[in-house]
């Protein structure tokens, strides 16, 4: 029972029959012009089916300019409840398609409120005394008793235009999904532009862990630092505290960059880091009281500036780790540019305080990162009481090589 009565409550019905209405004043504004324009060349009394066939081909050809197929969207979406993408392709014939079912269903629809709104006047002739009228038959309402049946045709005619409209409104929902969803292409395209938002979410998700990362863990070492000279070495605490000031502005250089990126803004003028520029980070680490050196072989400014960056970006995120995992102890960083090649190391002497590698992102950001350079990664000790992470890239896409390594957790590309 519920289900039969569910169209009397939903106003999909009407919505269907004014999707309906609006398909029967469409094709008068068309059909009507091309009417008059083929009875004006054609020689004497235009027959019927040329006049049906000049009307269709009017219909469907209104569907083939762009704008039609969003219009026809956005209308079967707002009437039907069809939940259809906005259209990027244009698929004309598509679209002419459904200008002819939309014109075609909506006609059947209104033949039957037509013949339904004669059959509501039923008990209104019998009201008066009977007559004769016709629906589709001629049909004699007689007076008294004889003609009180007009009050259940008019009740059977009322339901049967609203089970009519909602099953319009069904059929026409599910061939707008046929004839005006996207199409392969644009599929595609939407697959395509989701992995790319995907991508460069992921991007930004590494950008802001790598960077916002080691200034944070940075900056709770120099805090501690300062809060244990605070009252024996107050210019080492003021120090410190400034590095705090100067790594958070940097921080927050980084964290522009990303939200800008995710809100489509014009980049800040500020750029990203690169290789240049290990030595003002090393100056952070120096001041959070942990020694640390660059050693450089090689041309480094010859490495590609996207290189350098994601580079950079390697080597802060391992010494991010060796400052979490091994507090205190020296840090070093050897870069090596070389057979088209450029390789990282960083070590850190595994202290007796050291809290091993945990269970955060950073070895997984890095493989990564080095994966997407077309390298290989790997992280253990190095046999000689030090935690080494290794990176090896090509500078070009060809030329990349294997890392040797020892006993050792490896992530490669």
């Amino acid at each position: 029972m519920r289900q039969l009565l569910h169209p009397f409550g939903n106003p999909a019905a009407l919505r269907g029959w004014t999707h309906a209405f609006s398909a029967a004043v469409a094709a008068a504004l068309i059909g009507l012009p091309v009417a008059a324009a083929v009875a004006l060349v054609w020689p004497g009394p235009v027959p019927g089916p040329v006049l049906a066939a000049a009307g269709c081909v009017a219909i469907a050809a209104s569907g083939l300019p762009v704008f039609s197929r969003r219009f026809a969207v956005r209308t079967a979406n707002r009437l039907l409840g069809a939940g259809l993408p906005e259209p990027v392709a244009v698929r004309r014939f598509s679209t002419a398609g459904w200008f002819l079912a939309w014109v075609f269903a909506g006609a059947a629809l209104m033949f039957v409120s037509a013949v339904a709104l004669v059959g509501v006047a039923l008990p209104v002739i019998w009201l008066n005394g009977g007559d004769a009228v016709v629906i589709l038959v001629p049909v004699t309402v007689q007076p008294g008793l004889a003609g009180a049946w007009t009050w259940g045709v008019a009740v059977g005619l009322l339901l049967v235009l609203v089970y009519c409209a909602a099953a319009y409104a069904a059929l026409m929902r599910r061939l707008a999904v046929r004839l005006l969803g996207p199409g392969m292409a644009e599929r595609l395209a939407a697959a395509e532009a989701e992995a790319l938002r995907v991508a460069s979410r992921n991007r930004l998700a590494r950008e802001l862990h790598d960077a916002i990362g080691h200034t944070l863990t940075t900056s709770t070492i120099q805090a501690a630092v300062a809060r244990q000279v605070l009252e024996t070495d107050p210019e080492s605490a003021r120090e410190a505290l400034s590095a705090i000031e100067e790594s958070s502005r940097s921080a927050l250089d980084d964290l522009d960059r990303a939200l800008g990126a995710l809100r489509e803004e014009p980049a800040v003028a500020t750029a990203a880091p690169t290789l240049a520029d290990l030595e003002r980070l090393g100056g952070r680490v120096r001041q959070a009281g942990t020694a640390f050196a660059v050693l450089v072989d090689g041309e480094v400014e010859s490495v590609p500036a996207a290189m350098s960056r994601e580079a950079y970006r390697i080597v802060q995120e391992g010494v991010t780790n060796a400052l979490k995992h091994a507090a205190g102890e020296a840090v070093e960083v050897r870069l090596r540019v070389a057979d088209a090649r450029l390789e990282l190391q960083v070590l850190n002497a595994v202290g007796e305080g050291s809290r091993g590698t945990g269970g955060g992102r950073g070895l997984e950001g890095i493989a990564e990162r080095v994966r997407l350079l077309g390298g290989e990664m790997s992280a253990g000790p190095d046999g000689s009481g030090r935690w080494e992470v290794r990176a090896a890239m090509p500078l070009h896409p060809k030329g990349s090589a294997p890392v040797e390594g020892g006993d050792r957790t490896i992530f490669t590309g």
